[in-house]
């Protein structure tokens, strides 16, 4: 199934997209049990919103071989964790406002695959990883490079309100360990890879992050990005292709 999240008439819903074109409501989020109520509307007549409210965003760095390269870096010996908080939450087509120049200078895009967690999940085994989830999106994980760099760890740098776009949908239809990705900047690609090209895949990623902290219907797992991460200017429109998902829309704008 397709799911989207989507506002009409100045409220928000949750819906399955049918057919590329039609959203036949439900009565709440679908890993919260919604169901089906009233008739379809066209996919037009709505905007979308990111589709998952989640408790918590856990991101995974150094996930990718060539990424690790990128920046001169060892492989480690355990995935790295970070947390970005749900206001970094976006949604497609909606502006990335850039931080003011005095706080940062370099705001970098990273396309990435996220999974949705559709039941709560503690100390998973990574066989049993699949049942606990619900869907998979797409995700940038917008960074402030300049900041990290000066931090030496990464929340602030990763935690700017809108720093998280998510979307256009959640679909269970497609496998996590073999999805081409892509990122395109102003129309030219540049980051392609596949998930086959994970370090940890996601049911590693989910098995261990559980051990740690519990995992609730809605939150995210974001799993890192592939080589290729770099700026956004003021207008720069960027565009994360997820094979089987689509294309999450954004465009970068200065602040006022």
């Amino acid at each position: 199934m397709r799911y989207v999240r989507f506002a009409r008439d100045g409220q928000n819903f949750w819906g399955i997209l049918v057919r590329d074109e039609l959203i036949q409501p439900l009565t709440a989020a679908p890993y919260l049990h919604g169901v089906p109520k009233g008739p379809s509307v066209p996919l037009q007549a709505v905007h979308l919103l990111a589709p998952c409210e989640p408790g918590k965003i856990v991101a995974v760095g150094k996930n990718y071989h060539d990424h690790i390269q990128e920046f001169d870096s060892q492989v480690p010996e355990n995935p790295i964790l970070f947390i970005k908080p749900v206001t970094c939450v976006n949604d497609p087509e909606a502006l990335i406002v850039l931080p003011p120049k005095t706080l940062s200078r370099q705001i970098d895009y990273e396309g990435e695959l996220a999974l949705v967690i559709g039941r709560t999940a503690r100390n998973i085994p990574a066989s049993q990883a699949r049942h606990y989830i619900f869907g998979y999106t797409c995700l940038n994980d917008v960074t402030a490079r300049d900041i990290q760099k000066k931090d030496g760890q990464w929340t602030r740098a990763k935690s700017f309100d809108g720093f998280a776009p998510v979307g256009p949908l959640l679909t269970d239809e497609v496998d996590p360990d073999n999805l081409t990705i892509r990122t395109r900047l102003n129309g030219h690609i540049v980051q392609q890879s596949s998930t086959s090209h994970l370090i940890w895949p996601v049911s590693d990623l989910l098995a261990f992050i559980s051990e740690t902290m519990t995992l609730l219907p809605g939150d995210i797992i974001t799993t890192g990005t592939p080589s290729g991460v770099g700026p956004m200017e003021d207008g720069d429109l960027v565009e994360i292709s997820i094979q089987g998902i689509g294309c999450l829309r954004n465009r970068a704008k200065a602040s006022q």
